[in-house]
């Protein structure tokens, strides 16, 4: 499948474009280079599933937790999580937070910087590309 944002007006369209393509899938893990729009497309889907709490990179946490109102993801999906494993330097550290509490729970996880822990993401888990055009628009593929 692939997406593609026009300008930055136009992604919460491409968010729920991208929700309603989702089906069952829970895992998602979202590839791109630093500046491509990872944190500001996962903050737009966060959005369209009407989270009202306020949506930043868990750059320093490792892991934020969302609630949402849509009635677009079955229960437990009322819960997301966004990972940001930028700043992982060992993968103990992901073991030591528990991860599979969160990746096998039927939550919806959002995952930022997957390439770094690569070995024990779900083989179920969804990959999403994220690149950014010449003319600064982005095509999203999964």
């Amino acid at each position: 499948m692939e997406i593609n944002i026009k300008s930055i007006e136009s992604i919460r369209d491409a968010a729920r474009e991208f929700i309603n393509l989702i089906g069952d899938a829970r895992v998602f893990a979202f590839y791109g280079k630093m500046g491509a729009g990872k944190t500001t497309f996962i903050k737009a889907i966060c959005e369209e599933l009407g989270s009202k709490d306020v949506i930043t990179s868990p750059t320093f946490s490792i892991v934020n937790e969302y609630q949402v109102l849509s009635s677009l993801l079955p229960p437990p999906s009322s819960t997301i999580f966004h990972f940001d494993f930028y700043r992982i330097k060992k993968l103990e550290e992901v073991y030591d937070m528990g991860y599979e509490e969160y990746f096998y729970s039927g939550a919806l996880c959002l995952i930022e910087w997957p390439e770094l822990i690569e070995e024990i993401l779900p083989d179920d888990a969804v990959r999403v590309n994220i690149i950014e055009q010449e003319d600064g628009s982005r095509t999203i593929t999964f």
